[in-house]
């Protein structure tokens, strides 16, 4: 009689084991099935190269399109005179015109928008974009570099300027200082210590599996 016990017990145990091991095989085709047909945008402005680094390590794990915001007229080189007429295009609500256009943007389902924070705002340039163009039904990620002092208004701007768009987590990380001299950081040990922390980002977010 025990021996039966013991054996309808262990019966039982590798019963349930197998209804999990299936259940969880049939969720992992359900995640891929939702994400495989989505198209994707990746939208960057960068003036030190750190963020297109960035949106370049985003691409290669979600693939999609890959985009460089541009200007009609660019800023200029000088450090200083660019801080002047960024905060002057803050204050007035200037919208710089872009060289840069979207064909057919409806096509895509997930778009990606990445900028460093200037004036601890969203970039002028961005700001162009997102009046531009509508991402109205989309899924809308923002990612940011910048010089250590965080992501300001930027996301928040992002929320508001998409306001029929569905905004996922964005992600931050500390670049390049133009102020002092420090340009370009994205390489070396820095390079894998984001590419370490997108991955977790992208996990956590429900895009890790997006690209196919």
């Amino acid at each position: 009689m025990k021996t039966l016990k013991l054996n309808w017990l262990w019966l039982s145990t590798v019963l349930l084991l197998l209804s999990s091991c299936l259940k969880a095989q049939e969720s992992v085709p359900e995640k891929t099935e939702l994400l495989k047909d989505k198209k994707v945008l990746i939208v960057y402005l960068s003036r030190t190269k750190n963020t297109k680094a960035l949106a370049e390590l985003i691409h290669q794990k979600v693939a999609g399109d890959l985009v460089s915001l541009e200007l009609v007229t660019p800023y200029p080189e000088h450090y200083q005179t660019t801080v002047d007429q960024v905060a002057n295009e803050n204050a007035t609500g200037i919208l710089p015109p872009l060289k840069t256009k979207i064909d057919s943007i409806e096509k895509y389902d997930v778009v990606f928008l990445g900028f460093p924070t200037w004036g601890m705002q969203l970039p002028p340039p961005m700001k162009s974009f997102l009046n531009q163009y509508d991402l109205g039904g989309k899924t809308v990620i923002p990612f940011n570099t910048n010089a250590g002092y965080g992501i300001g208004s930027s996301f928040e701007t992002v929320k508001q300027l998409c306001p029929n768009s569905k905004i996922l987590e964005g992600f931050s990380t500390k670049g390049g200082k133009e102020r002092d001299g420090i340009l370009f950081v994205m390489e070396g040990n820095k390079e894998k210590q984001v590419q370490a922390e997108l991955q977790s980002w992208l996990k956590k977010i429900g895009l890790d599996q997006l690209k196919k």
